[in-house]
């Protein structure tokens, strides 16, 4: 030890020895000591080194840090012990450095061996420099530079290095002899030992025992387990050594290597996972540089602790793995992402199964490239594979190409397949659970899933699909049934237009109304269905009300399919293009010098026609009116193919048709070749105001002049002309040898220029009207909203004419000008097209001169806003009634567009307005001509109608004050000559066209065989509708005269149903090409029909036309609520002789102003008894024969509907012939008589009296029936034996719905047809043993014939005497005494009737078990039966407290049936059911004010809402 006498630490020098030498001598390696001075010298990690060689060169080996010594200076440790003295340690490791060329030892200044030289005691080397490592050597100053004290160095103690590995080369026995040498030179010393055992982390365990030993053997020695690598137990020796140099100190304790390396394993456990923690929490994107992290990081107790105990090497690797990791984790992100967009791709690009289905993974992947939007998904890279390149670090995040080699694109490929395959297969089964829910017909529309899950678990598309696809497939059906059910419902609620549309505008509905309004609709099972969505129900009603009652276009429940809104439109748009068109006009007549004429004829008579023009031309140039044309004549045969294409047209461009005819068979073709040609024309025609082609038809002259077809072939001319709109040229009345004259040329040629001038001023714009009153005519034109078709179909005869323009004032957004010839002068007619509910305002307060009416013959609510509509129109206004449908087929081919159709047509005739049809298939583009009869009837009687409006403002104004004015805007052209102008007669007065067909009136009803073939080919057909075209006044002979009323007929019988045979007599006419003849005329005008739509003659129309003695109104008295009739009271008969200019005009004011306008609804019995039908259902306190005689005849009409025997009521085509339909014409006077037969004095109604008396008037009359029967309406007794009990109609009845009916959805409740009930029971009545089954009837009908037969029978089936019994028992509030006292009234029915109640009550308890299919409860059937078997006079109003009564009498036999008749016990029944509601005495008072409506018989609820089209 160094002496020190101041106080500074004391310093000890300590020496380092153990087995050195060559390699002979130590093996490869050494004994660790070097690697122990240095984890002892340096500790930290990277001060460690564990190579340092001893072979060195010689240059090395004399280098400072050597210094030509055999021992290493290693520094100064400055050691601070646990007692907290300091001390420094100077570390002197004594070895043998070998020459690198000889591997001898070197030579240095101590040749003494190590041994000796290792024991010494005292060191000296002048200016020797520290070691650090072996790379130091020969680069001094790249390395720290501290020089060894003094240049000597006094020991104070050994550190005994004892290598216990297994060691290399080397055997331990020897070094033990090695060190037992070394030992006991260095114990002559007298310093203290401590024994190093090194490496001990490779240690042999018998190396480590035998040094053990060894160390026991000797005196005052400690071992040491160390080892330098693990850093364990490096300090330890030291310190051993230092306790021993200063006594002072504590003896450290000597801890065994083991201990001590898992001490220092769970030390750098913890700082490595507190280093990795701070990595991970400081090190987020792997791009980061470890010399950044380490800047970052520098200072921090874990990182620092780390480093040093680790090393920075260490801490960079695990820097590397965790950037590396960084990395992967961003790569498998990618990878993820792409992966998962991977199917949606897929599903986009590959998701056509039957394409990739059988395709290999190659394959698929050659398809996706080839796909158009392949670079919208996927990215190509030049570099691959995918995450070794850049893209891992783009933006871009379409999917690598490459990833789809991976196996992870194949696998995600084949699960596409199977997805799409599953996805079909779940598609196929929610699909076929869709249509499993559709079959099951009793799910109501708001019904809740549970409640119908039960009926649907067996389905094997149930069980297939998942809970949340059963809830979404019945989710989608509960929105379609119920948006469905709605539909219907609105569509019903406009069904029953007469219930709603009685009342002013800007009304509101009273409770009364209300209630009867729901009265109305709790029979239709269209409201009922509706019964789980009642509040919708409610809002869908009330909205529809405020609708009707506040009608705008705003809140037309149809939205944007309003009328109103698509007519602006259409309008807007059109109109701006017929100004624009006109700019290119047709070119004028006079100018004229060339005519292109193409004939057209038979058998050669075209060319016949051309070679008599030439040769009264000089070089096609002809002389007419002193003017000179180049003639141009083409002349084809009626079978050539080149009239059936445009092209010719186009070439040839003619400027009129002569078609000449000689024969019937030469006139059908042309008429037929002239419609197709049109036809052609009209489809090819491009530009939209191409010229028409005029056509001249000419009859060609009979040689002989004797020819007795020649009156017929004349007439059949003019008939056709008529149709086809164009002249007639007749010929020469006496005998001439060639078949033309000049005069037939000339007078064709006449025609074919008047013709283009015509062309011409139509074509010219029509002036401005700035001031609406300027017009002749003002038309309301009327549809219906969300009617089945364009409103393109209604305004095409308007706007594809060139008389078309617009109104002029913005305001008139719906209003459009008809500048048009009607009669001989140019007329100028305001058409405004309005919806229904947009026209009752002005139907109210504006003058309107006529309407056309539209309906949609698909659609019953249509046809029934109609009804309600023209019920209010004044009758002195004309109405023009058009029916929409597809084609014409429509009324052979569906039976519901043929009953409307009839309907419109039958409504049409009561009135005497005119009917036609539009097809919205039809390629022909029908023009205004199709309402020319209608203009020329409305300009006749426009001054009616404007002094009826004057009367009906005056009426007006006297009732509302004197402050309000009548409006009655007045024309300017009122009284224009063309009012008062008349056609002189001619030979076809008492010829006139006949009325237009339900089909239109271009329709055949049977097509003769020359029709056949074109009605395969085009079903809507390309006719022309009949319409007059004067030419001149000279020229009267071509004029075509206005459709004109007959002259009075002969009176006809009042015909109630169509000739069974009319069809064959219909087809025959027409095969026969000729008119049936007409009565003969009759000097009385009031036997004239009033049905028919025909303008009055000219002989006529010089009468008083305002006084026609048909003004025979049906209209209720107040005072007695039944029909009455009111007879003109502007004369009887015969009506005014006299003359004058007011004459002329029909009528004269004075008179005119007397007479109280009346409306269609009291001239139509379809209107009337539609428009009354709801009060005779809600008054019962009325009149019973309010109605009686239409509402007869309608019953009596009703009962031969169904019938196949419904023909067309007129022909379709007048040129060719038809006949006079007697099933549609009316005698007033026969009419009036049969009513006043009918009318008997009304007698006062009777109290009810005891059983023995007469019962009270029943509601329903046995009348229903339309025979005579035996057996039907006769009492019970007489139907019975004491064998049968019971009737064989009832056992029939019951045995068929017990066989067949017990799952029909609302049996009873759901009316048959009524011509099926009927012959059922006419069956019966002819053969008792009819079989029901080999009938195959309907069930309904069925049923509606039991019923039928209970409401015929004279007296009820329950006895009137015991009414007021059930009635007081069903207040009986305790359920078993009432079922008691009910059983004893049971039993005082007569036998009779106790057996028919006993069996009827028993099947309709059968039924109701039924009640899961059939929906038809206890509670239902009872509603059903109860008028039926007990038929209360429901004109008494305290029937309508007893209402819920009797229903629930029944109600409750039907229940208890075994209780009242087989002696059973009670049925158990709900708390509810059967018992009266509290406070029964009050229940009038509680029912009075809803006005209830009663129960109807089966039969009059049938069809409540369909009219008769037969009456």
């Amino acid at each position: 030890m160094a002496k020190n006498k101041d106080a500074r630490p004391p310093t000890f020098a300590v020496s380092v020895v153990g087995l050195s030498g060559t390699e002979k001598e130590k093996g490869n390696c050494g004994v660790g000591k070097s690697c122990l001075c240095n984890r002892y010298v340096r500790p930290d990690a990277d001060g460690y080194y564990s190579e340092h060689t001893s072979v060195l060169s010689t240059i090395d080996f004399g280098g400072r840090v050597v210094n030509n010594d055999h021992f290493l200076y290693w520094g100064e440790v400055s050691h601070r012990g646990d007692d907290g003295l300091d001390c420094k340690i100077q570390v002197i490791e004594q070895t043998e450095f070998i020459d690198d060329q000889t591997f001898l030892p070197h030579r240095s200044t101590n040749l003494q061996p190590y041994t000796k030289r290792a024991a010494a005691a005292k060191l000296q080397s002048a200016e020797k420099l520290m070691y650090i490592c072996t790379d130091q050597l020969g680069l001094e100053q790249d390395f720290e530079q501290k020089q060894m004290p003094d240049g000597k160095l006094s020991v104070d103690g050994f550190v005994l290095c004892i290598d216990v590995s297994k060691g290399c080369n080397r055997k331990f026995d020897d070094q033990m002899k090695f060190i037992s040498s070394l030992y006991s030179q260095i114990a002559k010393s007298k310093k203290p030992i401590v024994v190093a055992a090194t490496k001990c982390d490779e240690c042999v365990d018998q190396h480590l025992r035998d040094l053990q030993t060894f160390v026991a053997s000797k005196k005052n020695l400690t071992l040491a387990e160390t080892s330098a690598r693990a850093n364990v137990n490096v300090e330890l020796c030291f310190n051993a050594l230092i306790q021993q140099l200063d006594k002072t100190r504590g003896k450290p304790k000597t801890v065994p290597y083991l201990e001590a390396y898992k001490v220092q394993r769970q030390l750098v456990a913890s700082v490595t996972d507190r280093f990795e923690k701070l990595m991970v929490h400081n090190l987020r994107d792997y791009h980061t540089t470890w010399k950044t992290v380490s800047n970052n990081l520098k200072g921090q107790p874990d990182f620092d602790e780390f480093i040093a105990l680790e090393g920075s090497r260490k801490a960079r690797g695990v820097f590397a793995k965790h950037v590396s990791q960084l990395k992967q984790e961003h790569i498998r992100r990618r990878k993820d992402e792409y992966l998962t967009t991977l199917p949606k791709t897929l599903n986009n690009l590959l998701n056509d199964l039957d394409e990739v289905e059988n395709l290999s993974w190659a394959e698929a992947r050659g398809l996706i490239r080839d796909r158009p939007d392949f670079q919208y998904w996927f990215v190509v890279l030049e570099h691959t594979p995918w995450d070794e390149s850049d893209h891992v670090d783009n933006s871009d995040r379409r999917i690598p190409f490459d990833l789809l080699d991976t196996p992870d694109g194949e696998r995600i490929y084949r699960n596409h397949v199977q997805h799409l395959l599953s996805e079909k297969r779940r598609a196929e089964m929610k699909e076929r659970f869709k249509r499993t829910l559709e079959r099951v017909h009793f799910i109501a529309p708001g019904q809740p899933w549970e409640e119908v899950m039960c009926f649907v678990m067996e389905d094997e598309a149930y069980k297939y699909i998942a809970e949340s696809d059963r809830r979404d497939v019945y989710c989608r059906h509960q929105q379609e049934i119920v948006e469905r059910a709605k539909e219907d419902f609105q569509e019903m609620l406009f069904e029953h237009a007469e219930l709603f549309y009685d009342l002013d505008l800007n009304a509101t509905p009273s409770c009364d109304k209300m209630s009867e309004i729901h009265g109305v609709l709790n029979e239709e099972p269209r409201y009922r269905a509706l019964q789980k969505l009642a509040p919708d129900r409610e809002s869908l009603l009330l909205k529809h009300i405020g609708f009707v009652y506040h009608p705008t276009k705003e809140t037309c429940l149809s939205g944007q399919n309003c009328v109103d809104l698509k007519v602006e439109q259409v309008l807007a748009n059109r109109l701006v293009q017929l100004d624009h068109g006109r700019s290119s006009l047709y070119y004028n007549s006079a100018n004229i010098d060339k005519i292109n004429l193409c004939l057209l004829g038979r058998e050669g008579l075209s060319q016949e026609l051309a070679n008599e023009i030439r040769a009264q031309s000089t070089e096609d140039e002809y002389a007419l009116d002193g003017k000179i044309y180049e003639l141009d004549l083409l002349p084809v045969d009626v079978n050539s193919t080149l009239l059936f294409s445009h092209a010719w047209v186009n070439t040839f461009k003619p400027h009129g048709c002569f078609c000449v005819f000689n024969s019937i068979e030469s006139l059908n073709c042309v008429g037929d070749c002239v419609g197709r040609i049109r036809a052609e024309m009209a489809q090819g025609r491009r530009e939209r105001f191409a010229r028409p082609l005029p056509f001249i038809l000419v009859l060609a002259n009979q040689r002989d002049g004797v020819c007795k077809n020649v009156p017929i072939l004349r007439h059949q001319g003019q008939q056709l002309a008529n149709k086809l709109q164009c002249t007639f040229v007749d010929g020469p009345s006496g005998a001439f040898p060639r078949k033309f004259t000049e005069f037939q040329v000339k007078q064709g040629l006449r025609a074919v220029l008047e013709a283009l001038k015509r062309n011409y001023d139509v074509l010219a714009p029509p002036p401005s009207i700035k001031d609406m009153s300027e017009a002749d005519l003002r038309i309301v034109m009327c549809a219906m909203c969300w009617d089945p078709f364009s409103v393109d179909l209604i305004l095409s005869p308007f706007l594809d004419s060139h008389c078309c323009g617009a109104a002029g004032p913005p305001a008139q957004s719906n209003t459009l000008i008809l500048d048009k010839i009607i009669g001989d002068s140019r007329r100028r007619i305001q058409v405004t097209v309005l919806s229904y509910h947009t026209a009752i305002g002005v139907r109210k307060d504006e003058l309107v001169h006529g309407y056309i009416l539209v309906y949609s013959a698909k659609r019953k609510a249509s046809m029934a806003t109609l009804r309600a509509f023209l019920a209010e129109v004044q009758d002195v206004i004309p109405v023009q009634m058009v029916a929409i449908t597809d084609s014409q087929a429509d009324f052979f081919e569906n039976d519901a567009i043929k009953e409307l159709m009839t309907e419109g047509e039958h409504i049409a005739t009561e009135i005497a307005a005119k009917f036609t049809a539009l097809y919205s298939l039809s390629q022909y583009h029908r023009q205004t001509e199709v309402f020319t009869p209608f203009f020329n009837e409305v300009l006749e009687k426009k001054p009616d109608v404007e002094s009826s409006f004057l009367f009906d403002g005056s009426s007006r104004e006297c009732t509302t004050g004197a402050g309000e004015e009548a409006f009655l805007p007045t024309s300017p052209h009122s009284h224009s000559p063309g009012y008062n102008n008349c056609y002189p007669e001619s030979d076809d007065d008492n010829e006139a066209p006949p009325p237009y067909s339900p089909i239109g009136d271009d329709v055949q009803l049977l097509p003769t065989p020359s029709e056949r073939a074109k009605y395969r080919i085009d079903l809507e057909g390309n006719e022309y509708p009949v319409h007059s075209t004067p030419l001149g006044d000279h020229e009267r002979n071509h004029k075509v005269p206005p459709p004109v009323r007959p002259k009075p007929a002969l009176p006809k019988h009042n015909v109630r149903k169509l000739d069974p045979n009319l069809l064959k007599t219909i087809e025959a006419g027409m095969r026969s090409n000729r008119r049936t003849p007409r009565g003969p005329a009759s000097t009385h005008a009031e036997d004239a029909e009033p049905s028919d739509n025909y303008a009055d003659p000219v002989d006529t129309v010089l009468r008083f036309r305002g006084f026609h003695n048909d003004d025979n109104y049906a209209v209720p008295d107040d005072t007695h609520g039944r029909l009455i009739k009111i007879r003109n009271s502007f004369g009887g008969l015969h009506g005014f002789h006299g003359g004058g200019e007011e004459e002329e005009n029909g009528f004269d004011r004075k008179s005119q102003a007397g007479r109280r306008p009346s409306k269609y609804k009291h001239r139509s019995k379809i209107l009337f008894s539609k428009t009354k039908a709801y009060q005779r259902r809600f008054h019962s306190d009325s009149d019973g024969e309010e109605s009686g005689p239409a509402t007869q005849k309608k019953k009596k009409g009703r009962a031969h509907r169904g019938s196949e025997e419904d023909p067309l009521l007129s022909p379709a085509d007048p040129w060719k012939g038809g006949i006079d339909n007697p099933a549609i014409t009316s005698d007033p006077e026969q009419e009036d008589k049969k009513m006043k037969k009918k009318k008997t004095p009304k007698t006062p109604k009777e109290p009810k009296k005891p059983k023995s008396s007469k019962p009270p008037k029943p509601l329903y009359p046995p009348t229903r029936r339309t025979w005579e029967s035996n057996y039907f309406g006769v009492p019970l007794q007489n139907l019975v034996t004491p064998d049968r009990p019971i009737p064989l109609f009832i056992e029939k009845c019951v045995d068929y719905i017990e066989r067949t009916g017990l799952t029909t959805e609302g049996l009873y409740r759901v009316s048959g047809n009524k011509t099926d009930q009927d012959n059922i029971q006419k069956q019966f009545d002819q053969d008792h043993g009819v079989d029901f089954l080999a009938m195959d009837v309907a069930v309904n009908a069925a049923a509606g014939a039991l019923k039928a037969f209970f409401a015929d029978l004279p007296d009820p089936l329950i006895p009137y005497s015991l009414h007021p019994e059930l009635v007081e028992a069903a207040k009986i509030v305790d359920y078993l005494e009432r079922l008691q006292v009910l059983r004893e009234i049971v039993k005082k029915f007569p036998p009779v009737n106790y057996q028919v109640f006993k069996y009827i009550i028993t099947h309709l308890n059968r039924v109701s078990q039924h009640c899961k299919t059939t929906l038809m409860t206890a509670d239902n059937l009872s509603i059903c039966f109860w008028p039926t078997l007990m038929r209360p006079d429901f004109e008494n109003k305290d029937t309508l407290s007893t209402t819920k009564l009797n229903q629930a009498v029944v109600e409750s036999f039907i229940l208890q049936s075994d209780y009242f008749f087989h002696g059973g016990e009670v049925a158990e029944s709900s708390g509810s059911e059967g018992t009266p509601p509290p406070h029964c005495h009050n229940m009038v008072e509680a029912l009075l004010p809803l006005q209830l409506p009663p129960p109807l018989q089966p039969q009059q609820i049938q069809h409540p809402l369909h009219p008769d089209p037969l009456i």
